[in-house]
C-alpha cells in the first residue's frame, strides 16, 4: 500500500506547543489495544488466566504468576505511551500522525497479502478435492488431513499469514486496489465457467465474498484517511479550519475510536464472543467444497477495529495540529471529498 505523503510547509519560526493530554489519550488507546490482543491470544489461545482473578471474576484459581504477567504487559504499555507523552511534548504532531499512519499503511498492506495468498491457496486446494488430484500432488497422508479445517488453518494458513507479512515488508503497493481488481476477476470467472462451460462450484462464490469482505473492511481506515465516507454535513461546511479541527478530534475519539473499542471488546471479550469463537474453532461453511475460510472473515473484524483504531488515532493527532495551526497541514484531494 502506498504511503500518501503529508505536508512539509516550512516550519521556521513556528513553536510547538506541549500535547501531553491528547498524546496520552492517542498514544494511550494504541497502548492499551495491543496489549489487549496481546493478552487475548494469551488468554484463549494458551489458556492464561488473563486479568479476570484481579477482579474477582473467576470462581476458581487464584492470581499466579501468568496473570500477573499479563497485568505488567498492560501496566507497560500504558507507561511507555505515558513516557513518550511526556518526553515529546516539542515534536510535532503531525509526526505523530504520519508515524500511525504509516504503522496502519504496513498492517493493511500485509492484511491483503495475507488474504490474497490465503484465497488462492484455498481455492487450489477446494479445486483438487473436487476434481479428486489432491493425492497426485500431495502425500496421501496429506491430502487426507487438508479436508480437515483445523490442519489447513495450522498447515497451509497460518505459515501463509507469514509470507503476507514478509512481502508487505519488502513491497510498497497500494495492495486494496489490487484487491477490487481481484474481486471483478473472480466475479467475471464465475459468470464466464458458468455461461460457457456450465460449470460452477462453491469455492468460487466462497472466493469473491472471501475478497469483497475484504476490500470492504480493509479500505475503510484508507477512506478515512482521504475524507471518503459520507459525512452527514448541517454546520460543518461552514466552519473555519480551527472549528472543523475541534469536530473531528472529538468524533475521533468519542465517536471512532469509542466505536473500534466496542467492536473489539464485544467480539473478543470471551472465548464464545463473534470475533474468538469462530476462529478458535477454524469455522467453516457446511459445505466441503468451499473454501475453509470463514474463520479468517470473523478476523476480518478486529482488522477493521484495528486499523481504524489507528487511523482514528492519527486523525486525532492531525486535527489537534490544526487547532494549534501547526504547518504542515495535508489538503484532502478534491477527487476523493466529492
Amino acid at each position: 500500500m502506498a504511503t500518501a505523503a503529508f505536508a512539509t510547509d516550512d516550519s521556521a519560526g513556528y513553536v510547538y506547543q506541549p500535547a501531553p493530554v491528547i498524546r496520552m489519550i492517542g498514544w494511550g488507546s494504541l497502548a492499551a489495544m495491543f496489549a489487549f490482543l496481546i493478552n487475548n491470544v494469551l488468554t484463549f489461545w494458551f489458556n492464561w488466566p488473563g486479568l479476570a482473578p484481579f477482579f474477582g471474576w473467576q470462581s476458581t484459581g487464584g492470581i499466579g504468576v501468568q496473570a500477573f504477567i499479563q497485568l505488567a504487559i498492560l501496566i507497560g504499555a500504558l507507561a511507555l505511551a505515558a513516557r513518550y507523552a511526556i518526553k515529546s511534548k516539542n515534536t510535532p504532531l503531525r509526526d505523530d500522525a504520519r508515524r500511525v499512519h504509516d504503522w496502519n499503511t504496513f498492517f493493511i498492506r500485509a492484511a491483503f497479502w495475507v488474504v490474497f495468498l490465503v484465497g488462492l491457496a484455498d481455492m487450489a486446494i477446494s479445486a483438487m478435492t473436487i476434481e479428486n488430484a489432491l493425492e497426485s500432488v500431495f502425500p496421501p497422508e496429506v491430502a487426507s488431513q487438508l479436508g480437515k479445517p483445523v490442519y489447513r488453518g495450522t498447515y497451509i494458513h497460518a505459515p501463509l499469514i507469514i509470507v503476507g507479512i514478509l512481502l508487505a515488508m519488502v513491497t510498497r503497493t497500494l495492495g486494496f486496489l489490487w484487491l477490487a481488481l481481484l474481486v471483478v476477476v473472480a466475479e467475471l470467472g464465475i459468470v464466464f465457467t458458468r455461461f460457457v462451460f456450465s460449470y460452477e462450484q462453491a469455492y468460487m462464490g466462497d472466493l469473491v465474498r472471501f475478497w469483497y469482505a475484504a476490500l470492504f473492511l480493509f479500505a475503510s481506515a484508507y477512506t478515512l484517511y482521504e475524507d471518503g465516507h459520507v459525512r452527514v454535513d448541517v454546520f460543518y461546511a461552514g466552519f473555519n479550519r480551527r472549528k472543523k479541527a475541534f469536530v473531528n478530534s472529538v468524533g475521533s475519539v468519542l465517536l471512532g475510536m469509542s466505536l473500534c473499542w466496542t467492536v473489539l471488546l464485544l467480539g473478543m471479550w470471551s472465548k464464545a464472543a463473534i470475533i474468538n469463537s469462530p476462529i478458535l474453532a477454524f469455522e467453516i461453511t457446511q459445505s466441503n467444497t468451499g473454501l475453509f475460510v470463514k474463520y479468517f472473515m470473523a478476523g476480518f473484524l478486529a482488522v477493521f477495529a484495528v486499523s481504524m483504531m489507528m487511523q482514528f488515532v492519527s486523525a486525532l493527532f492531525d486535527a489537534a495540529a490544526d487547532r494549534r495551526e501547526e504547518p504542515g497541514a495535508r489538503e484532502i484531494s478534491a477527487e476523493i471529498t466529492h
